[in-house]
């Protein structure tokens, strides 16, 4: 997420949950997001311009690390399947939500602090002697 200060100065944060290897991102969030929203993860799918079978190696892959279902699958039929958020699925999501939130409020304090070492010098004040102006 960003986090813009009064200088129009950006400061972005990605979070990405690791466990063995990386399995809990921004994109995986908004897959969970797009099937409790469609009922489909094939529609969820489609929606990311991703195909059915990379939306269910993400799944698995993070099903496998955080060692719960995501995600509640109902086989096809007579009206085809369907899928739903289990409430691990519901929680990650939310959790993961409020993680970014809190992320990019840190972010904008963080580049406050820092932000002048971003910004042209104010007119009339010198650049520091011995300073490599080649940077």
């Amino acid at each position: 997420m960003n986090r813009i200060d009064e200088s129009g100065i950006t400061a972005g944060v990605k979070l990405t949950i690791h466990k063995e290897e990386r399995f809990f991102g921004p994109g995986i969030c908004e897959l969970l997001e797009r099937i409790r929203d469609t009922g489909s993860i094939q529609a969820a799918a489609m929606g990311m311009n991703m195909s059915y079978t990379k939306a269910w190696k993400i799944i698995k892959r993070a099903e496998k690390e955080m060692g719960a279902d995501l995600i509640i699958r109902v086989s096809g039929g007579k009206n085809g399947g369907s899928s739903a958020l289990t409430e691990a699925g519901m929680r990650a999501v939310k959790s993961f939500r409020e993680m970014e939130k809190a992320l990019s409020v840190a972010a904008g304090e963080l580049l406050k602090s820092y932000r002048d070492d971003f910004l042209p010098p104010p007119p009339g004040k010198e650049q520091e002697k011995g300073a490599d102006s080649s940077l």
